[in-house]
């Protein structure tokens, strides 16, 4: 292993924007700690983040693995460990990681990481990553290694972890790659965690406004209370569907958030798939959380403006609580139908982040630019 003149191993993590960027900040705060405690050979590590969208002109593993190499060599890193929030391909699996200890590279792939626990799995990943490059460019040694494989941060039952096909002309020489419906999934949940769904509430402002607005002219709507107190619970859970699919259809359909591959290419169709079906549950989680809120605020805003025997006179029912429940269902997904109709004012930003497609863009975009200014 190269060591700089004051014996420490520069490790750098080259991140893309947006989520990887802030899961290799966090980690860099206590990674060259734990590489050092973990080492065991009193080595010191330092630990650089750079934050740049280096999968914007491909997604092709080998191709990436070559400009991660290019990009170490330029910067005289010793370990470049390379960062995205992309679903890569290879072979026709998923890729969770590419590691050349010749070289000191790997390749990262944060969505087969799963939803859960995703920035401790990331850290516990990239510390593995780095262990083993060190260990082995410090004997001088080549090639992946023998004794102890590096799956420690992948295996478990939701995941089938194992080794994938390396072409003799890559510059990696270990791959690992998940597959089957389970490991499908947990790219999937993946894929929604990196969109983080929790951000396209505060985007949603005027559409929120409209369903606000559109739930307390409802709530006292002798009308819906009538109609409220006819439907069964499977006709409110159609209305709830129904509602929710309007409202995330037409998130889709206004921001263009829809990917349509251009390649006809297995890989590419499978990867449009999978981008459009992280953007659905994304779209979807986001807008349950305001269907959420909608409830709770149209409880509250019945609880104080109805009127028990103005609610009896109308409906022949005496207003309890079973009757609050139903009237403030009912007028959420009302009032859903309002919002969808407010969210056609939300500019395109506010809800960029949910798809895929729309975050590569803006990466080429960023690159070009970067381009330009040299």
């Amino acid at each position: 292993m190269r060591v700089s003149s004051q014996g420490v191993t520069v490790v750098a993590l080259l991140a893309d924007p947006d989520a990887p960027t802030e899961i290799a900040q966090r980690m860099a705060r206590i990674l060259p700690t734990r590489l050092a405690d973990k080492s065991g050979q009193r080595r010191k590590f330092h630990v650089e983040v750079v934050s740049e969208p280096f999968t914007a002109g491909t997604d092709d593993p080998p191709t990436l693995m070559r400009l991660i190499m290019d990009r170490g060599r330029a910067e005289n890193w010793d370990i470049v460990v390379g960062l995205t929030d992309l679903p890569l391909h290879s072979h026709g699996r998923k890729l969770v990681v590419d590691l050349s200890h010749e070289h000191g590279l790997a390749l990262l792939s944060l969505p087969p990481l799963g939803g859960l626990r995703l920035q401790t799995r990331a850290r516990r990943a990239v510390e593995e990553a780095v262990l083993s490059l060190a260990g082995l460019r410090a004997i001088g040694a080549e090639g992946p290694p023998r004794s102890q494989p590096f799956l420690g941060p992948f295996v478990s039952r939701l995941a089938p972890v194992h080794p994938g096909q390396v072409g003799v002309e890559e510059t990696a020489d270990l791959r690992y790659v998940v597959s089957g419906p389970r490991g499908h999934l947990r790219v999937l949940v993946g894929m929604v965690r990196a969109n983080r769904p929790w951000r396209l509430v505060p985007g949603l402002s005027k559409a929120l406004a409209a369903a606000l607005a559109t739930g307390a002219v409802a709530t006292v709507n002798s009308t819906i209370w009538s109609l409220a107190e006819t439907l069964s619970a499977p006709r409110l859970v159609i209305a709830m569907v129904g509602s929710v699919a309007l409202m995330v259809g037409w998130l889709i359909v206004d921001a263009q958030l829809w990917h349509r591959s251009t390649e006809a290419s297995p890989e590419a169709r499978q990867r449009a798939r999978l981008y459009n079906a992280s953007t659905v549950m994304t779209v979807g989680i986001g807008v349950l959380v305001c269907y959420g809120g909608l409830i709770v605020i149209n409880l509250v805003w019945a609880l104080f403006i109805i009127n028990g025997r103005v609610f009896a006179s109308v409906t022949r029912t005496p207003l309890h609580a079973a009757e609050y429940l139903t009237l403030s269902w009912f007028v959420a997904s009302v009032a859903t139908v309002g919002g969808a109709l407010g969210s056609g004012l939300e500019s395109d930003e506010a809800i960029r982040a949910a798809a895929y497609s729309k975050r590569e863009q803006e990466r080429r975009q960023m690159l070009q630019g970067d381009h330009d200014d040299y």
